[in-house]
């Protein structure tokens, strides 16, 4: 695997530390169970899904904190309930926990168990606030101007 140094993009960039930390820690092994899919399922929502056969609800947690979402597993201790004795035993049944980094006004909703697989439900929310807007442009220098721009300096600064 190629490694990549980003020292000389921390020198000329500012407010990215963020991204280059989650670059690094990318950049580590990332842990492959329990294999996982996302998909996007309209314009602004998307699922998760995680293949945790053998799992149920009692044994899985799903915790949003921040831009991050956390899935855990803890299988209970099912030997002391089997009849038999195991000859091979390929199914993964051992503890996880699996992050995943979200973007920006996008959330955790719905999470659904059926059939071995765990639907985690995700929708992006974009307030009003940080969506563009568009600004008229006038003509010939002629432009609505604020109340508060109209102020004199000393009206406002009183």
């Amino acid at each position: 695997m190629r490694t990549f140094d980003l020292t000389p993009l921390h020198s000329s960039t500012i407010g990215f530390d963020r991204i280059f930390s989650l670059l690094n820690d990318r950049a580590d092994t990332a842990p492959t169970y329990p294999p996982y899919n996302i998909e996007k399922t309209g314009e602004n929502t998307y699922r998760i899904s995680l293949a945790v056969a053998g799992f149920d609800e009692s044994e899985l947690s799903i915790e949003s904190r921040e831009n991050t979402l956390t899935i855990r597993g803890a299988k209970k201790n099912s030997d002391e309930g089997s009849k038999g004795q195991y000859l091979f035993r390929g199914i993964a049944a051992r503890t996880f926990e699996r992050r995943f980094q979200l973007a920006d006004y996008v959330s955790a909703g719905a999470a659904a168990l059926e059939n071995g697989l765990l639907h985690v439900d995700l929708v992006r929310e974009v307030p009003e606030a940080a969506k563009p807007k568009l600004i008229p442009i006038g003509k010939g220098g002629q432009h609505e101007v604020s109340v508060e721009a109209r102020k004199s300096p000393e009206a406002i600064a009183a």
